[in-house]
């Protein structure tokens, strides 16, 4: 119980499931949430509590707050990971498929931030890591939706270690480029320095060092962890 206590959304495979593999490792009290039913064996694996929920529902996302509290009595760090956004040609993606993405990528982190700020300040500091993408810096006709809004999410990650930087809570962003749990092609590995996607666990590397105590000094920055990429269209 004297261990730190971390969210984890989008937990259930991918980048979420390796930080939630990692912050295991580090002992970390985890509440894992995702929509699909394989959080509830992930949980199981790592003797955490689970939770089915959607980062886009905001009773789910205070039910993992409220869970942390109740099995744990505490909450230090929150993972803010998600699943994909709508994707297209740029003029073709519906008012529908925009405000998706802006509910997936965007709304998850303003939404759970109003649930554990008043936590961490009680606490008298946290660590928040939004779980990004490269577009966020490096736009990409491929993923227009995600380039767009997680440019948004930037600015408000600025904005929040302003308003609550003298609370010793922060927040900063993780953009990974092209992943091994997402279909890589020969094309995609020619445009990136490093010749490779990036393993999850590397990523989940990344998250660690932006949660721990390892970046205290760190806050409404973004860590790019992209090989070294050129976007080509």
């Amino acid at each position: 119980m004297d261990n730190k206590t971390a969210i984890v959304t989008a937990a259930s495979q991918g980048i979420g499931e390796a930080c939630a593999r990692k912050l295991s490792k580090k002992n970390y009290n985890l509440v894992i949430m995702s929509s699909s039913e394989k959080i509830h064996t992930l949980a199981d694996d790592l003797n955490c509590v689970g939770l089915k929920g959607s980062v886009i529902n905001p009773d789910d996302l205070e039910k993992a707050v409220q869970l942390a509290l109740s099995s744990y009595g505490s909450l230090d760090s929150v993972v803010n990971n998600t699943g994909h956004a709508p994707k297209g040609d740029l003029l073709d993606i519906s008012d529908k498929e925009w405000f998706t993405a802006i509910d997936i990528l965007l709304m998850n982190v303003i939404r759970i931030s109003r649930f554990i700020v008043p936590i961490m300040k009680g606490n008298k500091g946290g660590s928040i890591v939004n779980i990004s993408a490269f577009g966020a810096e490096n736009p990409s006709l491929q993923f227009p939706t995600s380039s767009v809004v997680r440019s948004a999410l930037t600015s408000y990650t600025q904005l929040f270690a302003r308003r609550y930087g003298r609370y010793n809570i922060r927040m900063n962003n993780l953009l990974p480029g092209f992943v091994d749990s997402y279909p890589v092609t020969d094309e995609i590995r020619d445009s990136i320095s490093l010749g490779r996607e990036a393993s999850v666990n590397e990523i989940a590397n990344g998250m660690l060092f932006l949660l721990s105590e390892d970046s205290s000094y760190i806050t409404g920055q973004n860590l790019v962890m992209d090989g070294s990429m050129v976007v080509s269209e």
